[in-house]
């Protein structure tokens, strides 16, 4: 069997929603934060990685 990796998804915002909206029932929402010097954060339940568009391609 293989596993598939995580999903990355580029955003518009720093305050997102996620609640794991692939295949299957998902998870909670929960609501992450991405630290504007980073740029990026990742889901605790699904390891989705939210990268705000402001960082696409140099993360």
């Amino acid at each position: 069997m293989v596993t598939q990796p995580p999903e990355t998804r580029i955003v518009d915002e720093y305050r997102i929603a996620c609640d794991g909206s692939g295949p299957g029932l998902g998870h909670p929402r929960v609501w992450l934060q991405i630290p504007a010097d980073r740029g990026w954060v990742e889901c605790p339940y699904c390891d989705c990685k939210m990268i705000h568009r402001d960082f696409e391609g140099k993360v």
